[in-house]
């Protein structure tokens, strides 16, 4: 297990390392007046640390719909975090939350949740979010049946129905594409398969890392269109999400930064992603 220790914020340490030597130095394990020690965060139970995602939890974010197994990439994520704040696997619980409850304001049943929530500002206004921990680029997916198949460009892409799941920044990428008609929203990504296979829309909008996850090993005949460009040339990027105003946001925000530092996060993209590979950006 890492030391539960995380390290304070540069300008403090480098106060104590010009303190005069006979002067005691402050601790290390503080955040923003917050001690980052799991005797010390705020968690819903004292000890124990609670992580929430959706139901299902699809692949390659977790595996066999099993957040508890430590497999998929977010699973590792949330016991490498955990570990980070000195918590064993065995202080990790797991409750399910459906993916737009999570991010609504109110009381939480998790002290925070990993479920591929990409960071906007409007869902800061209900939200924290941690540090991010992965970039993201949205794609289009179809099947080899689809007229969608031969699509090269945005231009063209506009000319199929689209679908994408409610509230995700994937439907927002779809909607940035203008389509000529509407797009079509289902309430999961399950379901959105099952319209894509029979015929109701000819393409679907997901995360990349999902686009060939779903084409791989959920389509037969599917098949990766491109890539759509970020809306403001800038990178997507996943957060974890805490309840508006949580004591534990700056700990958190801390500990994505050393495992991003230490290269923890890089090691478990190579793990869990590396296959995703890439795909064409759509012109």
């Amino acid at each position: 297990m890492r030391a539960p220790g995380l390290i304070l914020a540069v300008t403090t340490v480098l106060a104590v390392a010009c303190a005069p030597a006979d002067e005691t130095a402050t601790p290390t394990n503080q955040v923003d007046g917050v001690a980052c020690t799991k005797d010390k965060l705020p968690t819903l139970t004292q000890g124990k640390i609670t992580f929430g995602t959706d139901q299902p939890a699809y692949e390659p974010w977790f595996v066999d719909d099993d957040p508890t197994n430590g497999k998929g990439f977010e699973s590792a994520i949330a016991y490498a975090l955990a570990d980070e704040l000195g918590y064993a696997k065995t202080d990790v619980v797991w409750t399910r939350v459906p993916f737009n409850a999570a991010i609504q304001p109110g009381r939480k049943t998790y002290d925070m949740d990993l479920n591929e929530f990409s960071i906007t500002e409007e869902r800061k206004q209900a939200v924290d979010f941690s540090a991010p921990y992965y970039d993201v680029d949205q794609a289009v997916i179809t099947l080899n049946s689809s007229k969608a198949a031969s699509v090269k460009t945005q231009a063209e892409l506009k000319q199929v129905k689209i679908g994408a799941q409610v509230g995700t920044t994937s439907f927002d990428a779809a909607q940035r594409l203008q389509p000529e008609q509407d797009v079509a929203v289902y309430n999961t990504n399950d379901d959105a398969k099952a319209a894509l296979r029979a015929g109701q829309i000819d393409a679907l909008v997901v995360d990349l890392p999902t686009a060939f996850y779903i084409t791989s090993a959920e389509l037969e005949d599917g098949l990766i269109v491109g890539q759509i460009p970020a809306g403001d040339g800038k990178p997507e990027q996943f957060g974890i999400v805490l309840d508006k105003g949580s004591a534990l946001t700056p700990c958190v925000s801390t500990a994505v930064e050393n495992l991003r530092a230490d290269g923890t996060l890089a090691k478990i993209e190579q793990e869990w992603l590396s296959s995703a590979g890439t795909a064409p950006e759509l012109k």
